[in-house]
């Protein structure tokens, strides 16, 4: 039967814990646990909690295909949008306004079913005060809506840059595997928890093996008891991945949740 699991979904005495992948392609091979009618989006959204959509960083999206998607799920599914490369790798997030602006005025056809906005650093891109501080004031100004970071070199990891980013209300994401001197020494915004898994041993490609999963599950149970909202995203969508590891994911929360 599906994993389907309500409780998942709903803050409580302790926190929400979202699961999903960073993308809805189903494969065959998950077919089965993705049952019912309907788009490849409609049969995810009725078992797992959450979605990063991931191609928002490649490419526009129309108005109205976000809300489209939105009207797709159900009423307490969640979705995650990546900023584009345009902003963060492209024009490294200085001078991006009018970038912004047009993004979220897209992306804000999701509607209540839009949750969380990622932004992605290339591992080119080194801490500059003035440069962040700019674009998190400019994000800030234009969306109250949690927001996580996930920066890729070492210089975004010190205090001073943890200490900027609280002040924006921005959480880093818990990334793996971590690039080198990307440890999370200081934390920034704790209201969020945002877990991005790229694949062990080969990015995008490897599956995570059962041992890791259950401790993963333990660890997101403990986290969501001290954190409003956590979200744990498989981003090893290459060779189909994702949604096992996802599902596997789902079935040791519901036992710890007992």
């Amino acid at each position: 039967m599906p994993y389907r699991l309500p409780h998942l979904h709903k803050s409580g005495p302790q926190g929400a814990i979202r699961i999903g992948c960073a993308g809805w392609g189903l494969s065959s091979a998950v077919a089965t646990s993705f049952p019912g009618e309907g788009t490849h989006l409609e049969r995810y959204s009725h078992v797992l909690t959450c979605v990063e959509i991931n191609s928002s960083f490649y490419k526009p999206h129309r108005e109205q295909t976000y809300a489209h998607w939105a009207e797709s799920v159900p009423d307490s599914f969640r979705f995650s949008v990546k900023l584009p490369k345009a902003i963060t790798h492209d024009a490294r997030l200085a001078g991006t306004e009018a970038l912004l602006d047009q993004f979220l005025q897209a992306a804000g056809h999701l509607g209540d079913k839009l949750r969380c906005w990622l932004v992605q650093l290339p591992p080119s891109l080194p801490f500059d005060h003035d440069v962040a501080a700019g674009f998190f004031k400019a994000l800030r100004e234009r969306t109250k809506l949690p927001v996580a970071c996930e920066a890729r070199e070492h210089s975004w990891f010190t205090t001073h840059a943890a200490a900027l980013l609280k002040a924006h209300h921005v959480a880093y994401v818990d990334a793996d595997p971590i690039p080198d001197g990307c440890e999370i020494t200081h934390r920034a915004d704790t209201s969020l928890v945002y877990v991005r898994l790229h694949g062990a041993l080969e990015l995008y490609k490897s599956s995570y093996d059962y041992t890791y999963l259950d401790d993963l599950a333990r660890t997101l149970h403990a986290r969501a008891k001290k954190t409003a909202e956590v979200w744990c995203i498989f981003d090893n969508t290459a060779e189909g991945h994702a949604q096992p590891n996802a599902l596997h994911l789902l079935e040791r929360l519901r036992i710890h949740h007992k």
